[in-house]
């Protein structure tokens, strides 16, 4: 692994966790320039590694685990084993952070929860991951990203009116959790610098979702009225969505009253200015069947191409559905380095999904792919706690690496 120039650098994370949440957030804090230490089940690993078809191409390794797993170094340890146990408390002292989203006092039973550390490893910044958080009436439940997704109310926000209740199409409830355990975690190294104390974090899935319910929370607690489905409309702007065109769909996206007018007077339709349903955006939101049967004709009158550009000209905002394909070939997309082609230990070249954060003077580094399972352990337990051949070949022996 090289070495970074992250704003992270010189931070170490001890990373006990496992498929989404957790590996999220770590995997951020390293392409920020930590170093860290994934501690998996020897010969099992991460349950993502299993998470397949698709697997990448001449490798054994899941695509799902090659998302979120870059810049860690690959450690199996059984922690159920008292020799495993050891071994995390003499990585401990070298660790600035822990992240873990085990079952809510699970990692006490090991002798590795925050209440069991805290005294011993005072700067510790130790972050819990879990569905429901530390305490409440569901703290001991697991949390599973679409469990969360019913529960946290997206659902009932998603979908078409008279269809059933939708979940997103990828796991936001688990990449949410994560982010805000990321950030978190920033908060508290800056505490840790001002006042040398370690602090716990704790992050329940279910309640970040209810954070970025946003808007339409925020619409119920004014009204105490469920929002209802709208398929792809907007529930507080008219007009908002997908309309059909001469050979597709596209995102037609009016945010205010001088941009309705702007589309009307270009695109024949003025007198829908003088008609008091389509005069302000409240009253087209309060007249939304009726603005979507008015403009479908307009609409299917040009292909996706011919909208795209004649809206752009008059700067309205506007764009194509597209497709994986679509994104990852668009021009824009590329100009922005959203994909990175990262050597594989298993002799493949591989792609990933590049971070979105632009920092101008420390920006994120690619420095390692997503290891092979084990990958690091003997250079971790030698370089890092000085471990010797015949110590290690002993762990091994009992089944402990």
């Amino acid at each position: 692994m090289t070495t970074s120039t992250g704003p992270l650098k010189g931070l170490r994370v001890l990373d006990l966790t496992r498929v989404l949440a957790g590996p999220t957030c770590t995997q951020m804090l390293g392409d920020l320039g930590a170093e860290v230490i994934k501690i998996e089940r020897p010969e099992a690993g991460d349950d993502t590694r299993g998470f397949a078809p698709p697997f990448w191409p001449e490798t054994k390794e899941s695509a799902y685990f090659l998302g979120v797993n870059r810049n860690k170094q690959s450690v199996t340890l059984d922690i159920a084993k008292p020799e495993g146990q050891a071994v995390i408390h003499r990585l401990l002292p070298h660790c600035d952070i822990l992240v873990e989203n085990f079952k809510v006092g699970a990692l006490a039973k090991y002798g590795l929860g925050w209440e069991q550390l805290k005294a011993k490893h005072p700067r510790l910044i130790y972050c819990s991951i879990t569905g429901f958080g530390q305490t409440g009436p569901y703290a001991p439940r697991p949390g599973y990203d679409a469990l969360i997704q019913a529960m946290g109310g997206v659902m009932s926000l998603t979908g078409e009116p008279k269809g059933s209740p939708q979940k997103v199409g990828v796991p936001v409830a688990d990449l949410f959790a994560g982010l805000y355990g990321c950030i978190g975690i920033l908060a508290a190294l800056n505490h840790r610098h001002s006042t040398g104390e370690g602090q716990h974090i704790d992050i329940g899935m279910l309640d970040t979702h209810v954070a970025w319910l946003a808007n339409q929370g925020m619409n119920y607690l004014a009204t105490g009225e469920n929002p209802p489905r709208l398929g792809n409309q907007h529930p507080n702007i008219s007009p908002y969505q997908e309309f059909p065109t001469k050979d597709g769909y596209i995102i037609l996206a009016i945010g205010n009253d001088p941009t309705f007018e702007r589309f009307c007077r270009a695109f024949g339709v003025p007198h829908l200015l003088e008609d008091p349903r389509f005069q302000t955006n409240a009253k087209r939101v309060e007249n939304r069947d009726l603005v979507t049967a008015t403009l479908t004709p307009v609409m299917t009158s040009r292909t996706t191409a011919e909208w795209v550009e004649a809206l752009e000209r008059e700067k309205i905002g506007c764009g194509p559905i597209n497709t994986l394909k679509d994104v990852f070939a668009d021009p824009h997309v590329q100009a922005r380095g959203m994909v990175v082609k990262m050597p594989h230990g298993s002799g493949a070249e591989i792609e990933v999904i590049a971070n979105p954060v632009k920092l101008s003077a420390t920006p994120p580094d690619y420095r390692s792919p997503p290891p092979v399972l084990g990958e690091h352990t003997e250079a971790v337990l030698r370089g890092l706690l000085g471990m010797g051949e015949a110590e290690i070949a002993a762990l091994r022996e009992k089944g402990v690496l």
